[in-house]
């Protein structure tokens, strides 16, 4: 009788390891079908888990490369913004220097200036020099960049020209779209960060300071400027 109790006892435990194991077993199944259901890739190229993105991150789906002729001042300039890219390095030079020659032959004094100020210190060069902004706190040249000369002048271009016909924001994202196409790689990848946190994708939001270093510890798959820095 003793041996028979054993017995039931023993089957008895076998019976309930097992059971246990058999739920432990559809728990994690369960479990990683849930994490399968969740792991999608987003509109950047990023991989999410769960809600987490993993560091290895491609940009190429995204397009905020600026195309065709700026409105207004693209002919009074005779500049396309599809004449700047790696693929025509000497078109691409000429062009900034287009732009670039317009900060040595303008000079802007009283109200003028002080709307220089205010817009063009919201620029930098980050990519380039790292200076903090392309002007000093007088409007003089901070940075002696091609590109930075390039977005003085076209800076200074528009609010002396066209001065009613662009907001200050308005110039700061023409300088954007330019300085876009002079970092291509860089910004496409801060794109790629921005829309990951749900920012929305304007010039000013791109390549101004207000998103500086937004994109630092994330990887891209290639680098590189276009024009002389």
């Amino acid at each position: 009788m003793e041996k028979m109790k054993g017995r039931k006892n023993y089957k008895s435990v076998i019976q309930k390891l097992s059971f246990g194991l058999l739920i432990a077993i559809l728990f994690i199944v369960a479990f990683n079908l849930y994490q399968t259901r969740n792991m999608k890739v987003n509109d950047t190229g990023n991989l999410n888990i769960a809600g987490n993105t993993v560091s290895e991150v491609k940009y190429s789906n995204l397009d905020v490369i600026p195309k065709g002729a700026p409105q207004i001042y693209g002919k009074e300039l005779n500049v396309k913004f599809d004449d700047v890219s790696g693929s025509n390095p000497q078109q691409a030079d000429n062009t900034i220097r287009r732009l670039g020659v317009l900060d040595q032959q303008i000079s802007l004094s009283g109200k003028q200036l002080s709307r220089y100020i205010s817009i063009v210190s919201k620029m930098s060069c980050e990519y380039c020099c790292g200076t903090e902004s392309i002007i000093f706190n007088d409007g003089q040249p901070a940075c002696g960049c091609a590109h930075s000369f390039a977005m003085r002048g076209l800076a200074k271009y528009l609010i002396k020209n066209h001065e009613n016909e662009f907001t200050d924001d308005q110039i700061l994202e023409e300088l954007g779209k330019w300085k876009t196409l002079f970092f291509p790689s860089q910004i496409t990848k801060k794109a790629g960060v921005l829309k990951s946190k749900g920012i929305e994708l304007t010039y000013i939001n791109l390549a101004s300071n207000k998103y500086r270093d937004i994109e630092k510890g994330a990887t891209s798959t290639s680098s590189g400027m276009v024009g002389g820095c």
